[in-house]
């Protein structure tokens, strides 16, 4: 096979390809890295990555050009080499790729230098994000963005299985904001809003990673708190009632708070979800009746 008809064969991939020599430099280019970076075979031949050209970065932003590079890597060892990086595109921006590179050998197996071929990922990241993105559509509740009633009942079924299975204790607490209804009548919805977005970000700030929170409904949340007993819960529950209540935004000029009564409640072996929720809520209904704005544990 000729050497113009290589060139035609790498010129036809849709992957992006180039070869370096022992210096780095550039010594071929193809039609698709081309279309890839935004820069022609004439700018980039004799040059190096370095030169302002590909500048690969990780995840991270570590320019690797400068420490762990790929290709330098590959030329050292005589070993190929895969990874997620971005280059630099002509036009200032950054592309996702995904890089194979390997060692160039002459006909007496000596490394004359290296090749990388590398793919547009844009079309991968989009499908990612677009995936979270459904993903947060189907568990995360709109307005607090903490999860929804859906996220709840999924992770109340969780734990319930691991507490039947492996003996792993977990608590539940119902949280209903006092006198909600009159809040939205007096100031607004768009007021009652921010109050829901106030609660549900002063009590995920109190809890743990393993810990989770969701919108049950309305102005209800449902917390569930895995490899906890009953009195640190009841501590736990205290805390979130009092900050809370220490919580505060400003309609014009005034300082509008809101309390909160919680029912708190560990879960037997014998619970299902519907039995666990309802017991939590009888007891934050008996919260509201003594009053309000306190914690009752059953």
């Amino acid at each position: 096979m000729t050497e113009l008809s290589h060139e035609k064969l790498l010129d036809s991939l849709f992957d992006g390809v180039y070869f370096v020599d022992l210096d780095r430099k550039i010594t071929f280019w193809n039609k698709a890295a081309e279309r890839i970076t935004g820069y022609s075979r004439e700018e980039v031949i004799g040059s190096r990555c370095s030169d302002n050209l590909l500048r690969h970065v990780d995840e991270d932003g570590r320019e690797l050009c400068f420490e762990c590079c790929p290709l330098v890597g590959t030329i050292s060892s005589g070993s190929a080499r895969e990874a997620n990086v971005f280059l630099h595109h002509k036009h200032g921006y950054r592309v996702p790729v995904s890089i194979r590179v390997s060692p160039v050998r002459d006909d007496e197996g000596n490394i004359i230098g290296g090749v990388e071929i590398f793919s547009d990922n844009s079309t991968l990241l989009q499908i990612l994000h677009e995936m979270e993105r459904l993903k947060k559509e189907a568990y995360i509740d709109e307005l607090t963005s903490v999860g929804n009633r859906r996220y709840g009942d999924m992770t109340l079924s969780t734990r319930i299985y691991e507490l039947k299975t492996f003996g792993v204790p977990f608590g539940v607490i119902i949280l209903d904001l006092d006198h909600f209804k009159q809040y939205n009548d007096t100031y607004g919805h768009k007021t009652g809003d921010e109050i829901l977005v106030m609660a549900g970000r002063t009590i995920t700030n109190i809890l743990r990673k393993i810990d989770s929170i969701s919108r049950w409904g309305g102005e209800e949340f449902l917390l569930i708190f895995p490899n906890i007993d009953s009195e640190v819960l009841k501590v736990v529950a205290e805390r979130i009632r009092a900050f809370i209540e220490a919580s505060y935004i400003m309609v014009g000029s005034k300082m509008v708070n809101m309390t909160a009564s919680l029912g708190v409640t560990m879960a037997f072996a014998d619970d299902t979800p519907a039995s666990i929720v309802e017991r939590a809520d009888r007891l934050m209904y008996a919260s509201k009746s003594s009053g309000r704005n306190r914690v009752t544990v059953g």
